[in-house]
């Protein structure tokens, strides 16, 4: 089994900044390749969203509310990946899951970003 591990959220006044990271534990031995990690939210009452994604060839996209505010970047272990945000707003308030996608999709428990104005 793997496990995608999240850590980093919590509660920040508007204009304020959070890291997030998130590693694959567990059985990481089995994957044969990653194609992909990234970052997704879900606000109470809405779909879940993707916020930003980054390929194994370094390849990035964001959700347009995130550009320019957010990175989204992989460690050294290619099963990491964070996602630096700045310049935060409430209505960035929501649950972050991490994804991970290989031949399987893996993701996390969440952890949830408060940002109060």
């Amino acid at each position: 089994q793997v496990q995608l591990v999240e850590s980093g959220g919590g509660l920040v006044q508007a204009g304020g900044s959070l890291r997030l990271s998130c590693a694959a534990s567990g059985s990481i031995f089995s994957i044969i390749s990653i194609n992909a990690m990234g970052w997704y939210r879900q606000a109470p009452g809405k779909q879940r969203e993707l916020v930003a994604r980054i390929t194994s060839g370094g390849s990035t996209n964001y959700v347009d509310s995130a550009k320019g505010r957010f990175t989204i970047s992989r460690g050294n272990a290619k099963n990491t990946v964070y996602l630096q945000m700045n310049s935060l707003k409430p209505e960035d308030t929501a649950v972050y899951f991490c994804h991970m996608a290989t031949t399987t999709d893996y993701w996390g428990q969440g952890t949830q970003v408060t940002v109060s104005s």
